[in-house]
């Protein structure tokens, strides 16, 4: 009898103890948690892209380095560009809380449109210049990681859902 008891005491003893370091630890206290891919601020979202790449390609430290500057070097280029986009989304989000109006949402799509004009030749041509810091092999292998994304991609597109009827 006493054994049972004691053994009930321990466990309520646990539960407490237990639900008060689950409470000690809120939300405020919790990190932020990490960026989703690619949806950072401007060009930092490329950094985890970066990293992979450096290590699946093998770079050496100084092409990281150039790399790196070469980053730097087109990040106040891009952040408008981010920024001004950010903008544009957050001016089309009262159209879909508040009241439609289409011709404002027209152009609000087109100065987005212009800005991801922007951003596309801007990306591109970082994209170009770091292309060209890669080695023969190097470049082999990126290709040979390209077509294996791509295939992926196929391959999740075909698996997916068909689209419900229209009626």
């Amino acid at each position: 009898m006493k054994s049972i008891r004691y053994r009930l005491l321990i466990a309520a003893m646990a539960v407490l103890l237990g639900s008060s370091i689950a409470k000690s630890q809120t939300a405020a206290d919790a990190p932020p948690p990490p960026p989703m891919h690619g949806h950072g601020y401007g060009m930092e979202g490329e950094g985890h892209r970066m990293g992979f790449f450096a290590k699946a390609l093998n770079l050496t430290d100084e092409q990281k380095a150039q790399m790196k500057t070469i980053m730097q070097k087109e990040h106040p280029a891009m952040k408008p560009l981010m920024q001004q986009q950010h903008q544009i989304d957050v001016q089309l989000r009262q159209y879909v809380e508040g009241t439609f109006d289409p011709a404002k949402v027209q152009a609000l799509a087109a100065q987005k449109a212009q800005v991801q004009t922007q951003l596309t030749v801007n990306e591109t041509r970082v994209h170009n210049e770091l292309y060209q810091l890669l080695t023969t092999d190097q470049r082999a292998q990126l290709k040979e990681i390209e077509a294996k994304h791509e295939a992926r991609m196929q391959k999740h597109m075909q698996e997916a859902p068909p689209a419900p009827p229209s009626e």
